[in-house]
């Protein structure tokens, strides 16, 4: 699998987590059948598990300044429960804005052109250079954006350019002069429970990782400094128009109140509504209580089937000319090939490799059984490798 939005420090996004959401990567708990499911499909339950009232929730949200949405960013239920729960807000309440993670501030004038019908998909996904800057299926997230432009509701873009938040992670917030920081204002300090979630997400991909080294430090403070720009963006929206302010993120920023809602309650927003998704498969243990507001039960089973994607094996960060192999998995395609970490792929399949959603894109278009030429540049020499994927 390519993992193209890993950056160099393992910044953390919700698709960085594992299934569970928790950091851990072998499950606590049996799989468990939707009949004795923890939080039944279709319902909605507490943070400790037990049965909510839809109403009364969702009468709540509909009055709160700030709702959070998480998502694991593949899951097509996921986002299907994003649409519905988005609807039952607006017929409670019109006067609703939707932000966005996928899309960064500098595209702003492109989502209102599109919420006023100015364009159709493909100029919509070209404007804002999906595949570079998100590289998720749009199909996934076309059913909310066609909601707002049906409804003109307001999208709000939120996400910080990622070379703020990489530049933070290489030399330090303090580093990035003033007139440099788009805007940003500094982040509240994150909570301790915060920092230790965040030093198991980074020894997951580096075991052994020095908590108090300048690195994980840099690490926490990038980390807080995507979500101080997205969270500054939320209450804005609400502060200037008056409206709720629903937002599609990452289950990453906002479970345990750690990131965005961490941030939101320093700009004057102190209770936004966590709501996240629940998956029948996620071990019961996640359920302590303190992970979210509430969470909707989903079914499993009802993802959608299709041919398996090509893994490759790597970890990509963004280089210059080119992209940069920052990991290479074990007994993976990429590790048959001779990709090693630090190699720059400047070409795969005879086309120019400039991001890592370049490289993502002609991997998942490659067929099993099928070979993939690379060119990586390693050091001073350039060298031709092929990727062999296995048929099916």
């Amino acid at each position: 699998m390519v993992l193209h939005r890993l950056f160099p420090v393992l910044l953390l996004a919700g698709c960085i987590a594992t299934e569970s959401g928790s950091p851990s990567v072998a499950a606590e708990a049996a799989v468990p059948s939707a009949a004795t499911a923890c939080v039944q499909p279709g319902a909605w339950a507490d943070g400790g598990g037990r049965p909510l009232d839809r109403d009364r929730l969702l009468d709540r949200a509909a009055k709160t300044p700030a709702v959070l949405l998480g998502e694991r960013h593949d899951s097509a239920e996921q986002h299907r429960w994003q649409l519905q729960t988005l609807t039952e807000i607006f017929a409670r309440n019109p006067h609703v804005a939707i932000a966005l993670e996928m899309i960064p501030r500098s595209k702003q004038a492109v989502l209102d052109r599109w919420v006023q019908g100015g364009m159709g998909e493909a100029e919509f996904l070209r404007e804002v250079d999906w595949r570079t800057v998100w590289g998720f299926d749009p199909q996934l997230y076309l059913p909310i954006l066609h909601f707002a432009r049906m409804n003109r509701v307001p999208l709000v873009a939120i996400n910080v350019d990622q070379k703020l938040v990489r530049r933070t992670s290489k030399e330090g917030w303090a580093a990035v002069p003033e007139a440099e920081r788009e805007g940003v204002g500094t982040a509240a300090a994150p909570s301790e429970a915060y920092v230790e979630f965040l030093s198991k997400v980074m020894g997951q991909h580096e075991p052994g990782a020095d908590r108090e080294s300048p690195r994980f430090k840099r690490f926490v403070e990038a980390q807080s400094v995507w979500d101080r720009g997205m969270a500054e963006r939320i209450a804005a929206v609400h502060r200037d128009t008056g409206r709720t302010v629903v937002t599609i993120v990452g289950s990453g920023h906002v479970q345990n109140r750690y990131g965005i809602p961490h941030q939101l309650a320093d700009l004057g927003i102190p209770d936004p509504l966590v709501l996240l998704p629940w998956d029948s498969d996620r071990p019961c243990t996640d359920l302590d209580g303190k992970i979210a507001d509430a969470v909707f039960g989903l079914d499993a089973v009802s993802e959608p089937v299709g041919p398996p994607k090509p893994r490759l094996g790597v970890l990509l960060e963004p280089g210059e000319g080119g992209v940069r192999i920052g990991k290479v998995v074990g007994d993976s395609v990429a590790a048959a090939a001779g990709l090693k970490p630090g190699d720059m792929v400047t070409v795969a399949a005879g086309q120019a490799v400039r991001a890592p959603g370049d490289f993502t894109a002609i991997v998942q278009r490659s067929a099993p059984g099928t070979w993939l030429p690379v060119t990586v540049k390693r050091g001073s020499r350039t060298m031709d490798l092929i990727a062999k994927f296995p048929a099916e």
